[in-house]
């Protein structure tokens, strides 16, 4: 209820002039992160200016546009200059722009052929002639070489008398490297050339193929003794490179005038007793290493340590722990109690003749497993009996 209700005005149909329509509340602008206030003031809340000039898309030149290859295949005609009859054959092939590709056939490169040389009835007559070939031989043999392309097994299935492949390449080679020597001024132009370099030995070739097909015919039971036989051939050979570098180590294997001291500590230049002098082997194996010839007095144990570790240096550590493990076994002590003399000649005598019997018992193990094998496998190589049927 208003004033014109109270006074009885009646009521128009006009908006007052005075009535303003509300207006939507203003989104405070925040702060971006970054910026100072005393920067985002002076700019008045407007963006930052960008630091690199903008360009619109529409003023850049448009990349121009490029015309792809129109590529097909089609079946075309070609000839080969492999081939002297000018034969035309097709097959398919890449055409790019309508363009038809132009040149010799791919393929004719391969076709190489090898270069047999020719000679003249006097070259022949003055450098060629053998007794055991004709010239209707060797001119057939040529001809042959030249169609064939040094292919000597086929050569020998065409060639009309009965020549062995080993006898062709020896005439072929002989009269080629004959023919190079003489025609070359001198023999250095042709030294380096492989026919005259090496010629051709048809009894080495004989052998050669002798032994392949030896080899190739053997029996399961011969691959595998020649097995063994390289097998025990590889151990000589290590055996005798690991003996060698313990050589060339320095450790000596015999000095007959060297000593083991006397009690505890004694000088290098005592001599030998008449028991270590009884005994050869120990007096051998007694020797005193290089590193402690240099001193005048030494420790008698670590001398026999040293002369222990160059006795067994060669053995391997599995075969010197075996000999110590006999050595418990048979009650004697690794090092002993009272080191004289006598005793470390005895001690290392010892160990020498228990890494003997190891290797004995090795060699022997080995042998009795190759028995072993052999029985096993002539059994299984042995035909069986047929049956006979009963009547």
């Amino acid at each position: 209820m208003d004033a014109k209700d109270i006074l009885g005005l009646q009521k128009t149909s006009f908006p007052s002039a005075q009535e303003k329509k509300p207006r939507a509340p203003k989104e405070p602008q925040r702060k971006p992160d970054g910026v100072s206030r005393e920067v985002y003031a002076l700019t008045g809340g407007v963006g930052m200016a960008p630091l690199m000039p903008t360009i619109e898309a529409s003023h850049l030149k448009r990349r121009p546009a490029v015309e792809k290859e129109k590529v097909a295949w089609q079946w075309l005609p070609f000839t080969s200059s492999a081939r002297t009859d000018n034969l035309q054959l097709y097959h398919w092939v890449r055409v790019v722009n309508n363009v038809p590709p132009t040149g010799d056939y791919d393929f004719a490169k391969y076709n190489t052929k090898v270069d047999v040389l020719k000679y003249t009835d006097e070259e022949y007559e003055k450098y060629l002639t053998e007794p055991t070939w004709s010239r209707e031989e060797t001119d057939q043999l040529f001809e042959l070489c030249q169609r064939f392309d040094l292919r000597f097994i086929v050569i020998a299935d065409r060639f009309p008398t009965a020549r062995s492949v080993e006898d062709l390449k020896s005439r072929y080679y002989s009269v080629t490297r004959a023919l190079l020597i003489a025609r070359a001024r001198s023999f250095d132009e042709v030294a380096g050339n492989p026919l005259v370099k090496e010629t051709f030995n048809a009894a080495h070739e004989t052998e050669r193929k002798r032994a392949l097909s030896a080899l190739f015919s053997q029996t399961k039971q011969q691959e595998r003794k020649d097995a063994e036989v390289l097998a025990e051939a590889k151990r000589i050979m290590e055996s005798r490179a690991a003996n060698k570098n313990v050589e060339e180590a320095g450790a000596p294997t015999s000095l007959p005038n060297a000593a083991v001291p006397a009690d505890g500590v004694s000088p290098l230049s005592n001599n030998l007793p008449s028991s270590a002098a009884t005994h050869p082997a120990a007096a051998a194996n007694t020797s005193i290493p290089d590193t402690l010839r240099m001193l005048k007095v030494y420790l008698r144990t670590h001398a026999l340590d040293q002369m222990v570790q160059a006795v067994t240096a060669s053995a391997g550590i599995r075969m010197i722990k075996r000999v110590d493990q006999t050595l418990q076994d048979l009650g004697v002590n690794l090092k002993p109690k009272v080191p004289t003399k006598a005793v470390c000649a005895e001690h290392l005598e010892l160990r020498n003749e228990i890494l003997t019997l190891l290797n004995i018992q090795k060699q022997l193990q080995n042998k009795e497993a190759e028995v072993l094998a052999n029985r096993e496998s002539s059994f299984t190589e042995a035909p069986t009996t047929p049956k006979v049927p009963c009547s």
